[in-house]
């Protein structure tokens, strides 16, 4: 099913809903041209979303002459504003900002949008393993639940895991000194052997479900590592606890009108230079330049500059063909499978009872909820996300069956008002046919040492970007801006 499809199917809540999101893509739209035929350029860029928009950027400022082609009828990639009428806007995507997240504070001022904190006012809940109880963020563990049986684990694994991620250089993991250690074992296997009860084992399997959108036994103690590292800039040490904290961390802040408006804004500044519509089939190249096969249009240009997570790019042909570690890197990257879902409701009736819409459980699938209301409060609006295994079990069965499934978890939450929402709609990105999951690539053992230099290496006349190219905040919008930012310096150096 198409993206536009969706907008106008899938992700209606109410009928006010359902009229703001069928106008979306002429929102994306804005300021853009059709194309058609052949075309030329000094640059190309593959990909609309962030990273692919913040190249094309900075090629055009420098002078080039550019052309962006994007797959879908909307720019954004994996953030994606739904309207819930009134001028309200909430996302199916990527949203939050934090600290030390430079380029897309520095994009949001420059673009003349703003941010608002998380709600995070009232109680937190903690329904887990058998035990619920309530805490606020204002206490000793932030976000992180104060559970008694495994504080002195959370404290101490936190602690080593930043510690050793102290070892590993975010430009080149592959390169530390213990990186073939760290990378023959996944990070399920690690915990087995550094931690102690299995409580706290599942409460960790949880906050890496939740993070990275797959299971602790898919993924390379030397990514995680790496992803922690990456939680940073060149001046602050990444922390594993920024990773998952409200405040101080990246879940802290939202944008005004919502996070696709970044992409919708940078677009609008690019105008006829963005083609909407063109998936790209093939990428020629040769020592005269490269030649770009897109449905209805084939683009010659002299460098080009793909923006789309490894696994689409790997789909892309080319010829000569990859580099054997290039294609294989990009076949052993899966997307992350994450369903966000969004229940609404007329007010958030939580805050009432001294509740903040945040809660830590085990109780259903959705097990890290968020308040995801407007700013101004109205309507109330409760996100939770269906991450790893769960994802793909619910991402195989009806929308209505997890909705069932959802409401019953938010009432045992905080009461039988969550059974009655006036709208709700999910956001499967597995099943978006140019995003192929969310929030970011999953790397099994093995990858980064065999692989990993291909991930930012040139072939050619081609550059790679990508959230998952990004030396820092990989997998977050901040991390598509510098990958963005970085290749298109690459490609300029060469021009």
């Amino acid at each position: 099913m198409s993206e536009q499809g969706i907008t106008r199917r899938r992700l209606i809540g109410t009928a006010a809903a359902g009229a703001a999101a069928g106008a979306v893509p002429s929102v994306a739209r804005a300021g853009l041209e059709p194309a058609g035929g052949s075309r030329r350029a000094e640059v190309v860029v593959v990909g609309g979303g962030l990273s692919g928009l913040s190249a094309a950027r900075a090629a055009v400022r420098a002078g080039k002459s550019v052309l962006l082609l994007e797959a879908r009828d909307r720019v954004g990639g994996r953030t994606f504003n739904h309207h819930l009428g009134g001028g309200k806007v909430i996302e199916a995507g990527g949203e939050w900002v934090g600290p030390t997240q430079d380029r897309v504070h520095a994009l949001i001022r420059e673009l003349g949008l703003s941010t608002f904190p998380q709600y995070i006012v009232g109680n937190h809940i903690y329904d887990f393993d058998g035990l619920r109880m309530t805490y606020t963020e204002s206490g000793p563990t932030g976000t992180a639940p104060p559970d008694p049986r495994s504080l002195a684990e959370i404290v101490a694994t936190v602690k080593l895991l930043d510690q050793l991620s102290t070892q590993v250089p975010v430009k080149a993991p592959w390169t530390a000194a213990q990186a073939a250690t760290y990378d023959e074992q996944t990070i399920e296997t690690w915990l087995r052997e550094h931690t102690e009860t299995e409580n706290f084992r599942q409460l960790a399997r949880l906050a890496i479900r939740s993070i990275l959108g797959a299971e602790s036994d898919e993924l390379s103690l030397l990514y995680i590592l790496f992803y922690i590292a990456a939680a940073g800039n060149q001046h602050t040490p990444g922390t594993f606890e920024r990773l998952f904290s409200t405040r101080g961390g990246s879940n802290q802040d939202r944008i005004h009108g919502g996070s696709q408006l970044i992409s919708i804004r940078l677009a609008q500044q690019l105008g006829h230079r963005v083609l909407l519509g063109h998936p790209v089939r093939r990428i020629t190249q040769d020592s005269g330049g490269v030649r770009v096969d897109a449905d209805g249009l084939v683009v010659h240009a002299k460098r080009v500059i793909v923006a789309i997570p490894p696994t689409l790019a790997g789909r892309i042909i080319y010829e000569p063909m990859m580099p054997p570690t290039r294609d294989q890197l990009t076949a052993r990257l899966p997307q992350g499978t994450q369903i966000k879902c969004e229940a609404i409701y007329e007010r958030p009736f939580w805050r009432d009872a001294g509740y903040s819409g945040f809660a830590v459980t085990d109780v259903g699938p959705g097990q890290v909820v968020f308040d995801n209301s407007p700013p101004e409060g109205k309507p109330g609006v409760l996100v939770s996300f269906v991450c790893g295994h769960w994802g793909r079990y619910w991402g195989a069965r009806s929308e209505s069956a997890l909705r069932a499934v959802l409401l019953q978890e938010y009432a045992k939450l905080w009461g039988p008002k969550a059974l009655d929402p006036i709208g709700y709609f999910q956001m499967f990105w597995a099943g978006q046919e140019w995003s192929r999951g969310c929030p970011v690539a999953v790397v099994p053992p093995g990858v980064l040492i065999d692989n990993g230099p291909a991930l930012r290496t040139p072939v050619g006349r081609i550059h790679w970007a990508g959230t998952e190219t990004s030396y820092y905040w990989n997998g977050y919008m901040d991390g598509a801006i510098r990958a963005g930012e970085r290749a298109a310096a690459e490609v300029l150096a060469e021009l």
